[in-house]
């Protein structure tokens, strides 16, 4: 199977539609504002996410396509996650996929508006998909449910809570489901109800996120340690002080750990038939090296 020409066509696909969705912003007075976000959402990035949401639409339904506005949806809400991390208040980082933080080229005042952007119109381009309205009231629901307090910013809060002391390793693992593993699990999610996927399809996908982000959690720690700036596009050795899975760990038992967790996920696809795609995907997304 041709793992790279496929994902390579979900992300050009993904590139091009939201491209299209952000002209809209192409004029004044709101110019700064559509180039700050554009910077962050059109600047790159694996599309992890929504890659996950067109293929688990096309496990369920074979219309990969019907899933679009969900899967651009979980990529802004992603790129507002990573501008405002970025942020000195937050992580302080310079550099992100290779470049200079959006706060670095835009200041700090604009970053945030950028990010909040991004966040509100994720709801309106995720309410625009042409499904029963049931289904995406039921997805914006799970959307806005892994991405506030419950899920990714609580995560975040959390995290900050917790620098100033040592965590076990059932708080490491509560932080990092809901930093992390939320959005995730909501990507997935969405996959199969944009696809008419069944009960039991939807929990396979959720369970399928859920072990999946802690060994891509994991990997993205262990990186920080042995990666290195021109790899990783972004600085390293950040994470040293943090509760992070190798401060928790080390280094051999976090490799253990990886395997585990995606053999995991990949044991939950077994009620999808045609899953080659995505079983590769989870291997790759474990094993790499950037």
């Amino acid at each position: 199977m041709k793992v790279d020409v496929i994902t390579e066509q979900y992300r050009s696909f993904i590139d091009e539609y939201l491209a299209a969705w952000m002209q809209k912003f192409d004029e004044e007075p709101q110019k700064i504002l559509y180039d700050a976000m554009s910077y962050s959402m059109l600047g790159g990035g694996k599309r992890l996410r929504p890659i996950m949401t067109l293929e688990f639409c096309r496990l369920c339904c074979g219309d990969w396509k019907k899933a679009a506005p969900f899967a651009a949806a979980i990529e802004m809400i992603q790129t507002y996650s990573l501008i405002h991390d970025d942020l000195p208040a937050m992580d302080n980082d310079d550099y992100r996929r290779g470049k200079l933080t959006n706060h670095k080229v835009y200041g700090e005042a604009m970053a945030i508006l950028a990010g909040d952007a991004l966040l509100t119109d994720a709801f309106v381009c995720a309410a625009s998909a042409d499904l029963p309205a049931k289904d995406v009231a039921f997805a914006i629901s799970v959307l806005a449910e892994n991405a506030g307090s419950l899920g990714m910013v609580g995560g975040q809060v959390l995290d900050i809570l917790s620098e100033e002391r040592v965590l076990n390793e059932q708080e490491v693992l509560d932080i990092q489901t809901r930093k992390t593993g939320a959005l995730i699990n909501a990507a997935c999610a969405l996959g199969v109800i944009a696809g008419g996927g069944t009960e039991e399809q939807l929990q396979a996908a959720c369970s399928f996120a859920g072990a999946l982000g802690l060994a891509f959690q994991i990997r993205d720690d262990m990186l920080d340690v042995i990666g290195t700036q021109e790899e990783l596009g972004k600085g390293v050795g950040t994470d040293a002080a943090k509760n992070t899975f190798v401060r928790l760990y080390g280094l051999e038992k976090c490799e253990e750990l990886v395997q585990k967790y995606t053999n995991v996920a990949i044991e939950m696809l077994s009620v999808f038939e045609d899953n080659e795609y995505l079983i590769a995907l989870a291997k790759s997304l474990t094993d790499r090296k950037k």
